[in-house]
């Protein structure tokens, strides 16, 4: 039997997780390890936060701090919330330990001094104002591809293209906002291109991969490879090892898939077997499996796989089951649009197994799926409680109230009792093989199956009836009520571990060691008598889910206080006129200030407006946007500012609001 090595996705120490995150990675990859673990194979869960990148030093520069600050931060956020998920990993690392900075620096010149790495001078963005160059997500700008304005210089995450950040229409340094200028440079490239055949031939035998996955990785192939540069700029990373490279670092995904060989190796230097990783990563009979988003696929199915390839000692994937994504009732989740659930704010609310099962659902398996709240509670509510948990609780209260234990040597099974032993029989079987094939949804359905089943079985055998005409009757009936109760605390554990040992101990069998398997014998080892019976879960109420900015991060959130309402007189007396502007000036010494005159259909105004960080002056030009007139004049920056134009608010960056349809400046705004 195959030993597994299951990986989920290294997540980025930038920010909190979301549902989308779990739902998408680390839930499923929880579910599989813990099933196989169930079976009887030998399986490892590895992961770690990965801690390096221009995500990182983008949040540093944002928040003041420096990035080993923010890691830190993160990493602990995230592995709490994995903790309070009961999402388990046998090693959870970090890339910013040494050990991975030195796994990565042999891993660099192990393919450098086989050929496959060269250095090339390249054109690269360049800002002025802050006097660096611009890798991956410092420029944002709109994606050659699909006219995605928001696509950032490494990947559009709307149409799911690897980008360079030269290719972006209209590019912007993401710090100032300014437009950067062409500068030479060089870095070292990988020579992807080269492994074009070796990889179709790799992908051409994983005709087993879900479609989505196989066919977007041939897509890429089909429409040829290059090789792609895989250092940075910056100061933050895993240091390039060569004398002439100083002041580069490598690129975040050339060293972040190292990160599972590292965690590996870590994970058997803690249990004292430092020799262990070996056989996960250089037997070919063990299975890797990586658990990742459909935004990782071109990098675990071509850039990982081509790397492994070129350094030639260690095991390629065997199975990418990448998921689609997650959407929040019915629009994409995205941090930068505040349209998020985060997992520290959803565990304050409800315990993990609820958690889990409303996600366990949603899991984005071949194509994108939606989480509503509505139906996150009616699903807890009417599937949890009053079908699982009621089967479960009415069997234990009547045996442990009428029989004090579960009956044994019973004998004269007949018509339905057949029906339900066979179920028994068959239900490990029938679960296994969809979790087998990462069908976590279907798997789950026939576990909520069987558990109606169940309660369909209580009620047509009427226990409260027969204890008083038909004894026997009675404990033929709990017992094989017992017996399912005791094969659902077996197949639901790999999606609610909590509730599979709460039930366990109140069955009063958490003393046995039980195998996936046994789910499927029917017949108690032991006299069994439940104690300590109570109800397993509670109805939850239909109240809101926190969704927004990022929470339960570097601050507590403040607590609201209640809204103060105004006068309609009062806002009657707000005088609101669309506003074409004619002029754009930079004022001298401000960063984030522009001189504006405004055209106000019968004047014109002068104005000073935060829009630089935003918007150059060009953009600016003939833009029409609402303004509030009759504000006092106020002066800033030595000009009197007649006026205020209004905007949205986005990550701390305005965003101007325009007229649907062109109307002429002056125009009343009611």
């Amino acid at each position: 039997m195959p030993r597994y090595l299951i990986t989920s996705a290294l997540p980025y120490a930038n920010g909190p997780l979301h549902i989308g995150h779990i739902a998408g990675a680390y839930l499923p990859a929880d579910i599989y390890t813990r099933y196989l673990k169930l079976k009887g194979v030998e399986a490892i869960h590895i992961c770690g936060t990965d801690e390096h990148g221009v995500a990182i030093t983008i949040k540093a520069d944002k928040e003041g701090k420096t990035p080993k600050e923010i890691v830190d931060y993160y990493h602990q956020n995230i592995k709490e919330s994995f903790d309070g998920l009961k999402i388990f990993f046998d090693n959870f690392s970090r890339t910013s330990k040494p050990l991975h900075h030195k796994l990565s620096q042999e891993f660099f010149i192990r393919i450098y001094e086989k050929g496959y790495i060269y250095k090339r001078e390249i054109e690269q963005l360049y800002c002025l104002n802050c006097q660096r160059f611009l890798p991956d997500r410092y420029v944002e700008g709109t994606c050659p591809y699909c006219g995605n304005e928001k696509a950032r210089g490494d990947q559009c995450e709307q149409c799911g293209r690897w980008l360079e950040p030269k290719d972006l229409i209209n590019p912007k340094c993401t710090i100032c906002g300014g437009v950067p200028v062409v500068k030479t440079s060089y870095h070292y490239y990988f020579k992807l291109k080269e492994f074009e055949k070796p990889l179709k031939d790799w992908l051409s035998t994983k005709t087993y991969w879900k479609e989505n996955v196989l066919n977007q990785a041939l897509s890429w192939v089909r429409d040829g490879l290059q090789d792609r540069a895989i250092t940075r700029d910056l100061s933050w990373g895993v240091p390039v090892p060569l004398e002439e490279a100083k002041g580069k670092v490598l690129y975040v995904w050339f060293d972040a898939p190292i990160g599972y060989i590292s965690s590996t190796i870590e994970w058997a230097e803690k249990n004292g077997k430092p020799e262990e990783w070996k056989k996960y990563w250089l037997d070919t009979e063990t299975k890797i499996i990586h658990f990742i988003g459909k935004d990782n696929i071109i990098f675990h199915t071509l850039i990982w796989p081509a790397m492994l390839m070129a350094h030639g000692d260690y095991n390629l994937p065997d199975n990418v089951p990448a998921n689609e994504f997650l959407n929040l009732m019915g629009a994409k989740l995205s941090t930068s649009r505040n349209w998020a659930i985060w997992i520290p704010d959803l565990l304050k609310e409800y315990p993990a197994d609820y958690i889990r099962y409303g996600l366990a659902h949603v899991i984005p398996e071949t194509k994108d799926s939606d989480f509503s709240i509505e139906e996150f509670h009616t699903r807890i509510n009417s599937e949890l409680v009053n079908n699982f948990g009621n089967f479960v609780n009415r069997t234990l209260s009547f045996i442990k109230n009428y029989m004090g234990r579960v009956p044994k040597d019973i004998e004269g099974f007949k018509d339905m009792d057949l029906e339900i032993i066979k179920d028994i029989e068959e239900l490990p079987g029938k679960v296994g093989s969809y979790l087998q094939n990462f069908e976590f949804r279907k798997a789950l359905k026939e576990i909520m199956a069987f558990s109606q089943k169940g309660n369909q079985y209580f009620d047509y055998k009427r226990p409260w009836s027969t204890r008083k005409t038909d004894y026997k009757e009675t404990e033929r009936t709990l017992y094989l009520c017992a017996s399912m109760v005791k094969a659902l605390s077996i197949v639901i554990e790999p999606y609610l571990p909590d509730s599979a040992v709460k039930i366990r101990k109140m069955l009063g069998i958490s003393d046995l060691s039980l195998s996936w398997e046994d789910a499927g014998n029917w017949k108690f080892s032991k006299e069994v008598a439940p104690e300590n019976v109570e109800i397993l879960y509670k109805k939850i109420e239909n109240k809101p889910i926190s969704v927004g900015p990022e929470a339960s991060t570097n601050q507590e959130r403040k607590e609201e206080k209640p809204m103060e309402y105004i006068k309609f007189e009062e806002f009657k007396k707000l005088e609101l006129k669309i506003g074409e502007i004619i002029s754009v000036e930079d004022i001298p010494g401000a960063d984030k200030l522009y001189k504006l005159q405004v055209h106000l259909g019968d004047k014109i105004v002068e104005l000073v407006a935060g829009l630089k960080t935003t918007y150059t002056k060009e953009e600016l030009i003939h833009k029409k946007v609402p303004v509030l007139v009759n504000l006092e004049p106020k002066k800033v920056r030595g000009i009197t500012s007649n006026g205020m134009i209004l905007a949205c608010d986005l990550d701390g960056k305005p965003v101007l609001l325009t007229p649907e349809k062109d109307v002429p400046p002056g125009s009343p705004i009611k």
